[in-house]
């Protein structure tokens, strides 16, 4: 062992591999806690969203069902001007066209895309589209978010990849994307209402 000049242990003034290889893993391992704890993040979002009590409404008709993947979304829900019936003088309302969301996996990460058909495109290129049943079942939770939905996969579209099974998607936890209460004035606007929302696939067993 080395010694400095008073007896002392020398020590290398470079750092010990398994020292560097510790502060490595521990430096994930924090980074990971923070995405978890982060209320702006993805993955706490979906994380709460399984803590929430889903009403019968938009709920699964039984338990044999296996979740196939949840997602995160943040976009908008667009909507366009259209004349309303029989308004003398003319007047307008909004008419709900299609949402322009990105979603998010569990581990913060972009994963695909939502938009127009209702449909759900993984980057991988896996896709859904969906439709209501029939009476369409829906929960509104809250006075300025759009409502809950339980929806199927569209008839005469076939699921591809990880979706091939599902016979059941849920928007769950919204906030947002109502549309304006104050009405176009003009058949020629288009607005964009920011929301978000976890969107549940699952399969039958």
């Amino acid at each position: 062992m080395k010694t400095d000049n008073y007896g002392g242990r020398l020590l290398s003034k470079f750092p010990s591999p398994l020292w560097i290889v510790a502060f490595i893993l521990s430096t994930m391992i924090s980074c990971t806690q923070e995405d978890e704890t982060d209320p702006d993040s993805p993955g706490f979002h979906i994380s709460e969203s399984e803590k929430l009590v889903v009403p019968v409404e938009v709920g699964l008709p039984n338990s044999e069902n296996t979740r196939v993947a949840t997602y995160y979304a943040t976009g908008v829900q667009i909507y366009s001007a259209r004349q309303k019936p029989d308004s003398d003088p003319v007047a307008y309302e909004w008419a709900f066209v299609s949402p322009s969301a990105t979603l998010f996996n569990d581990k913060n990460e972009q994963v695909g895309t939502h938009f127009a058909g209702p449909s759900w495109q993984l980057e991988s290129g896996d896709r859904i589209n969906g439709q209501q049943f029939t009476p369409a079942r829906v929960k509104n939770m809250a006075s300025s978010s759009i409502d809950w939905l339980l929806l199927m996969p569209k008839v005469g579209s076939t699921p591809t990849g990880i979706f091939e099974d599902v016979i059941y998607i849920q928007r769950i936890a919204t906030t947002g994307g109502k549309a304006p209460a104050t009405p176009p004035t003009s058949a020629s606007e288009t607005i964009g209402v920011d929301y978000t929302a976890v969107y549940r696939f699952t399969k039958g067993n």
